[in-house]
């Protein structure tokens, strides 16, 4: 389970030369350096209002990984769960479509849904 996702972006000619100008002169160490920097700095500088959307939303943020085992608690207590993540949510190999439709009434997910294929399809109908 890898914590970082690769993504592709394109980018104007001048806006390309003036990063790799930035790189020649030493104020980063490659391009992807760079690109990090920037939405790490863009990111911080928007910190207020994306906890706040976080808090109202009640997501949980980071990595959640849910199993088999714990599924099966949620489902003898009766519960349904909605789930939101700002990350990467994990459903384990044990699950079963079947467990997964009587246990997980939505799921919202900011980042990676990692499931096993079987599951994503089975509950298709609950991703928003």
């Amino acid at each position: 389970m890898s914590d970082t996702e690769k993504i592709t972006i394109n980018l104007g000619v001048v806006d390309l030369g003036k990063i790799d100008l930035l790189v020649e002169q030493g104020f980063f160490t490659n391009r992807t350096d760079f690109i990090r920097a920037a939405i790490r700095n863009y990111l911080d500088k928007h910190d207020t209002e994306l906890q706040e959307t976080i808090t109202r939303n009640n997501f949980a943020v980071g990595i959640m990984v849910f199993t088999s085992n714990g599924l099966k608690k949620r489902l003898d207590k009766g519960e349904m769960l909605d789930i939101l993540v700002v990350g990467m949510l994990v459903l384990s190999e044990d699950i079963t479509p079947e467990l997964a439709r009587s246990t997980i009434n939505s799921i919202k997910v900011l980042g990676i849904f990692e499931a096993p294929k079987e599951v994503k399809e089975a509950i298709a109908d609950r991703i928003r």
